[in-house]
């Protein structure tokens, strides 16, 4: 009888170029930050996830004029190291993870990064 791993869902709120780079990872990792991204921060709540995406995603050139949620589950054990941060109210709660371990963090993802949620903006809005 093995013992079963605990896992985490946390929810990533990403743009086109993002969202091409975890294509190419079969869906099972995130792509290293840019130089000016210190921090990698899955969000804990589907709620805020989708108000990221849907509502500033889709109106950054940056992301494709669009905004993608995507979900996925983490070894809790590994997650727990990392800080839970609010960002603005208490629902808005961020886990970060500086830019130098993400790699550790992609190696304990469990399963595939789901793409939940799909949301399209105007690039002339």
């Amino acid at each position: 009888m093995g013992i079963a791993s605990t896992t985490l869902r946390l929810f990533r709120p990403v743009g086109q170029i993002e969202l091409d780079l975890i294509a190419e990872s079969g869906y099972r990792r995130f792509p290293p930050r840019l130089s000016h991204q210190p921090i990698f921060y899955p969000v804990l709540g589907i709620e805020y996830a989708t108000k990221i995406a849907r509502d500033w995603n889709t109106k950054d050139p940056a992301s494709g004029f669009a905004g993608f949620v995507t979900a996925f589950r983490v070894d809790s054990e590994f997650a727990s190291r990392y800080e839970v941060h609010e960002a603005g109210g208490s629902e808005h709660r961020e886990l970060w993870v500086p830019s130098e371990e993400l790699e550790a963090f992609n190696s304990h993802i469990v399963g595939s990064i789901e793409v939940v949620a799909e949301y399209r903006g105007s690039a002339s809005s």
